[in-house]
């Protein structure tokens, strides 16, 4: 008994959909992961100035 060839698309478009689908779902991801580390970056470099500029620096000689 041979099988349809409809079964057997619908078999392998069934297997290959969900692949492509969860490669878009890890792109997205990748891309969400990728925006949130480069707002920490920004953020902890503003952090950082801030420090700076409140804190007194020890390099000045004291009289």
């Amino acid at each position: 008994m041979r099988t349809p060839r409809i079964l057997l698309a619908t078999v392998l478009t069934g297997l290959l959909l969900p692949a492509a689908g969860c490669s878009a779902i890890v792109a997205v991801g990748d891309a969400v992961i990728t925006a949130g580390a480069t707002v920490v970056k920004v953020g902890a470099k503003a952090v950082g100035a801030a420090v700076d500029l409140v804190t007194p620096s020890s390099d000045t000689k004291k009289e």
